[in-house]
């Protein structure tokens, strides 16, 4: 068990700040106050050890993940359980007539991030921390972040996630280290807020810095007294909307000047800290930065931070372009997290030329010495144009980063293998040596010791002890148990009880009645057509009519889970979520349909659902397109927890079926290397009129089985299948091309299910046993003695 440090008698303290927030009694506080106070109580508990991490890693080779995300969840317990403190949280609750469980759900997720990038980097930095190594992030305080969904309808609509508009205790102002950033309309103050990261069985203490905009006069107070309102706060709310929220719909021109804004702001405050760091410790000649300093860019969004780091060395510091150059080049590392073209940043040079003229220039140095570099290589005219920084009035953010880059790395294997094939072709022709695979992992302290206690019991009580938490890869040595009925059938018990919970969660939650006896179905991931949330829900409409048409009863009960966002701009995939929707009020409601099925649409998913979701599960659904889904992250959660793979070959499910085997998983579909020469020839009305079954399904979207309200959508979805839409071909993801093969496997895998337990609940313990490899742990390490070159730096006991 990870230690607790000096407990400062933690009840005493929890009370005293509970008092100081408000104002009365502990046992007379409201449960949101008092997780305000002991909240606090456990900063005062970290303060110490988070001083002496910052001053060790200070003085050391160290990196700085920038990400444009940062999925958090909720803290206190996070930290409770990192610091050992959560008997004695329990215990400082009830006595002053609280329940820990109740406190804990007072907190407001931090909406720091939207999906799976955002998730992926608050993993490494958990992982970062427990093992010691020197990582900070980098990122943005957002106010609303991406947004509130609600459901009206059956349709998605977005409201502001106003999930810091009372004190938040674990983020820290540090106004004495703000920076000033520079546009050439505005000048900008950015106010560095610091979130501590806590590790497990160490006394380290990690940063994530975020970055709050701030005008450089907060009001003008002249304007103001001369009535002129309007002008007075003008300029005031036109900073503050660089950090108003994650993702500004970019479908308007100036929707994408406030993109590039917020990246700028970010990275150019982010490395002026770096370089003061570097100066304070290691002398003024910046020529040797990058042997103290990597920075990995998460995604092309950070990436305007090669052409600043670049400004700010010749301009402010001094060096050449040639010594800038090399600095900035053994500087940055780039992961990339999409194989599609049409997902690689790129921005007007309209934008760059109204924002930073300074560094608009200093891109186009960086595309004129290219072009040079590859006249040189005697690369085709052509070609070099097309992968130029800038051409055709665009700056191609991808392709800066790839140029400029130590180090380009994919997510999963058949990620990696794509991108230095397709995506990044051309640039691993170049460069080979920079190409490197580093398979994403989740966290196994939030994503298994914290959300599933339970199951965690009996691994401590197997193991013999809680090692397993840092070192996953133990479990493997519980595999033969899969043999040992009496484990199993504990395990099934464990797996009932996370049901149970989860029915009761979202009863409260939504009001939602599921059946804990049926499979729990579940598919939780950001809307996007090619991760194929339609496919599922065509199944489930499906199996609705050979209910309610085909008279047919031998139907596995099911509850079907989704959760997802759709970006704002996103017609389809808002379509797809009301489809969803639709379908939910059908089943649901059919007097007989529903005594099998049962369709759960969870509103506003986030972290905190997920941890109620996840344990809970028996399906998981990994349903992309073969090649589509750079690795995937829930897919490694649900293994994790106990629940088998219905996927795909694609991103980390490949990975995941050779750690467990095939006949651990239920895979179907094409396989990434067929797809090419099975489009060529597809019509997808051929599987509309052979499938079973599917024709009717297809055509219940418009023939009045569902009602899409007159907005369309339904109409637009069969459109997009059966005869493409706009430039697309028909079914650009192959949901009808694989449906028949999905259909099968589920069938399959709900009987396997319902007639043998036994069977299935030693499945899942394989699964479990073989999650070590996609613990975050592991990720970091590659990171670490492949690309970063860091090495752990423990602080000392005090």
């Amino acid at each position: 068990m990870s230690a607790p440090r000096n407990t400062l008698e933690f009840a005493t303290t929890v009370n005293g700040h509970v008092r100081g927030f408000s104002g009365a009694k502990p046992e007379n506080s409201t449960t949101k106050k008092f997780w305000t106070g002991m909240s606090a109580a456990v900063v005062e508990q970290l303060a110490d050890d988070w001083d002496a991490t910052k001053k060790a890693y200070a003085k050391t080779r160290q990196q700085a993940y920038f990400s444009a995300e940062f999925l958090q969840g909720r803290a206190l317990l996070n930290n409770l359980t990192n610091l050992g403190l959560v008997r004695e949280a329990e215990e400082a609750a009830r006595n002053s007539g609280h329940e820990l469980s109740d406190i804990l759900d007072a907190e407001h997720d931090a909406a720091l991030g939207n999906g799976g990038l955002g998730r992926l980097a608050a993993c490494f930095l958990d992982s970062a921390v427990t093992q010691d190594f020197p990582v900070t992030g980098y990122g943005l305080l957002y106010r609303y972040g991406l947004f509130r969904q609600e459901f009206v309808n059956g349709f998605q609509k977005e409201h502001p996630d106003a999930w810091k508009e009372s004190f938040y205790p674990f983020i820290v102002r540090r106004g004495t280290q703000q920076r000033v950033v520079r546009f050439d309309d505005v000048s900008v103050r950015a106010v560095p807020y610091d979130m501590p990261i806590t590790g497990y069985g160490t006394r380290n203490v990690g940063t994530l810095r975020l970055w709050d905009a701030k005008p450089m006069d907060e009001f003008d107070y002249d304007a103001f007294n001369h009535q002129r309102f309007t002008e007075a706060i003008l300029e005031r709310e036109a900073v503050h909307d660089l950090t108003r929220v994650l993702y500004p719909n970019d479908s308007s021109y100036a929707g994408k000047m406030l993109r590039v804004r917020q990246q700028y702001f970010f990275v150019s405050a982010s490395l002026q800290e770096m370089i003061d760091n570097y100066l304070a410790h290691h002398g003024e000649d910046l020529k040797n930065f990058h042997e103290f300093n990597s920075v990995q860019l998460n995604d092309t969004h950070p990436v305007l931070g090669i052409p600043e780091l670049m400004r700010l060395l010749m301009d402010e510091h001094g060096l050449g372009w040639d010594e800038a150059w090399e600095v900035t080049t053994n500087t940055f590392a780039y992961t990339n997290h999409t194989v599609l073209q049409e997902a690689l940043e790129t921005w007007d040079e309209s934008i760059f030329k109204q924002l930073f003229w300074r560094i608009w220039e200093i891109i186009v140095e960086i595309d004129r010495r290219y072009r040079l570099d590859m006249e040189q290589r005697r690369i085709g005219p052509e070609t070099a144009h097309y992968y130029s920084p800038v051409h055709d009035g665009k700056v191609h953010m991808a392709w800066i980063a790839a140029y400029a880059s130590y180090s380009i790395n994919g997510v999963a294997a058949l990620h990696t293998e794509i991108i230095k094939r397709d995506t990044l072709g051309f640039w691993h022709s170049l460069y080979p040596e920079k190409f490197n695979n580093k398979t994403n992992g989740v966290t196994p302290r939030r994503w298994l010791r914290m959300c599933n206690p339970k199951l965690s019991e009996l691994l401590d009580r197997l193991t013999g002890s809680d090692s397993w938490v840092t070192n996953l890869d133990e479990l493997r040595k519980l595999r033969p148990l899969a043999e040992d009925d009496a484990v199993m059938n504990e395990l099934r018990s464990i797996k009932a009880a996370n049901k149970a919970d989860f029915a009761k969660w979202i009863k409260d939650y939504q009001g939602d009645e599921v059946d804990t006896d049926s499979i729990f179905d579940t598919q939780i991931k950001r809307l996007h057509e090619y991760k194929r949330q339609l496919m599922n829900a065509l199944y489930i409409l499906d199996l609705y009519f050979r209910i309610t048409a085909d008279g047919q009863r031998d139907i596995a009960k099911r509850t079907f889970i989704f959760g997802a966002k759709a970006a704002p701009g996103y017609t389809r995939a808002k379509g797809i979520i009301k489809l969803i929707n639709a379908i939910a009020e059908l089943v649901n409601n059919d007097p007989e349909a529903s005594k099998y099925l049962h369709v759960v649409f969870v509103e506003n998913y986030n972290v905190s659902p997920a941890e109620q979701i996840i344990p809970a599960t028996d399906v998981s659904e990994q349903i992309s397109t073969a090649g589509k889904e750079a690795s995937g992250t829930s897919n490694m959660k649900f293994m994790m927890n106990g629940a088998l793979t219905l996927g795909t070959m694609d991103g980390a499910n490949v990975e995941i079926v050779e750690a467990v085997g095939e006949d651990n998983a239920f895979i179907f579909g094409a396989r990434e290397d067929e797809l090419a020469h099975l489009r060529a020839s597809y019509n997808p009305r051929e599987p509309y009129e052979r499938v079973p079954g599917l024709k009717r399904v297809i055509d219940a979207l418009v023939d009045g089985t569902l009602n899409d309200s007159g907005s369309g959508a339904f109409a637009d979805i069969r459109t997009s299948l059966l005869d493409g839409a706009g430039s697309d071909a028909p079914d650009v993801y192959y949901v009808l091309g694989d449906y028949a093969d999905y259909r099968d496997t589920r069938d399959r895998m709900a009987a396997v299910y319902v007639e043998d337990p036994l069977a299935w609940a030693r499945m899942c313990w394989i699964n479990i046993c073989e999650s070590g490899r996609f613990s975050s742990d592991r990720t970091i390490r590659d990171y670490a003695t492949e690309v970063w070159k860091i090495e752990a730096t423990p602080i000392e006991k005090a």
